[in-house]
């Protein structure tokens, strides 16, 4: 039997072993997935191995920690410095990102051209990165100059959130991005009014927290916009990872996934 795990902190609201299980039952793999709570990343390369794994997703907030420890970063993960999906191969650890695809299938059909972002991690990389791929102007913005200077080097616009009104007046975004952990510990990414005067002048705001209330969207619901959860990133990120651990066609995952999805999520 094939070991698969989601390692992170928190973890225990990850519907990932729900998902995976579902799907690998479907498709007659003999394989299960299950979630561990990571305090550090210190030690994790080994931990890895010791618990004899073929495979794991990493979420908040090991991402960048555990490209580092990567034998190998296949693809955009190479571009981004961030993964997310990890498999064993000839006893080395090879890393991939299926965040920025998993991102973009949500938002692919809303004419996104100028979208702010929150936040300078993992998965602000990889959105970041799925966008400037796809031609969509993207300013980050962050408490600290210092964990920017990834995006400075990459030639993306980028703010620190003291300066975010004056560096952003002129703009109207179709999408603002919650990719900061701030809905976890139920607390806003910005200043209350900060937020809401970005809020007057823009479309759409996505937070890629899910399976509880999030303050930030119920904010922006009060201001008129749109919302977007990360439960179908959840899911989009979850059918190529699935692909990668498996070398099965995503073609053949994405059905089961979808069902399983749409049972738990009520869809």
């Amino acid at each position: 039997m094939k070991l698969f795990a989601v390692f992170g902190n928190p973890i225990a609201h990850s519907k990932s072993p729900i998902l995976h299980n579902y799907t690998l039952y479907k498709l007659k793999i003999d394989a299960r997935y299950s979630r561990y709570l990571l305090d550090s990343s210190k030690d994790f390369r080994e931990l890895f191995f010791l618990l004899g794994l073929s495979g794991a997703n990493i979420t908040l907030p090991y991402k960048e920690d555990v490209a580092n420890i990567c034998d190998e970063i296949c693809g955009i993960a190479q571009k981004i410095g961030a993964v997310n999906t990890i498999i064993k191969k000839d006893n080395k650890i090879i890393g991939y990102n299926t965040d920025a695809i998993g991102f973009y299938k949500n938002i692919e059909s809303k004419n996104i051209k100028n979208a702010l972002i929150l936040g300078a991690g993992g998965s602000a990389k990889a959105i970041a990165m799925i966008l400037k791929e796809k031609n969509i102007n993207v300013i980050i913005s962050n408490r600290s100059k210092k964990n920017l200077s990834f995006f400075d080097e990459k030639g993306f616009e980028t703010c620190i959130n003291d300066e975010i009104l004056e560096c952003t007046k002129k703009i109207e975004f179709d999408i603002i991005i919650n990719a900061t952990s701030s809905s976890i510990n139920n607390t806003l990414p910005l200043q209350k009014d900060s937020l809401e005067s970005l809020f007057e002048r823009s479309k759409i705001a996505f937070d890629l927290m899910y399976g509880k209330e999030c303050i930030f969207l119920e904010f922006a619901k009060i201001k008129g916009l749109d919302t977007i959860n990360g439960s179908k990133m959840l899911l989009y990120q979850a059918i190529p990872a699935l692909s990668i651990f498996t070398n099965i066609d995503e073609t053949k995952i994405k059905p089961h996934m979808e069902y399983i999805y749409n049972i738990i999520n009520h869809d």
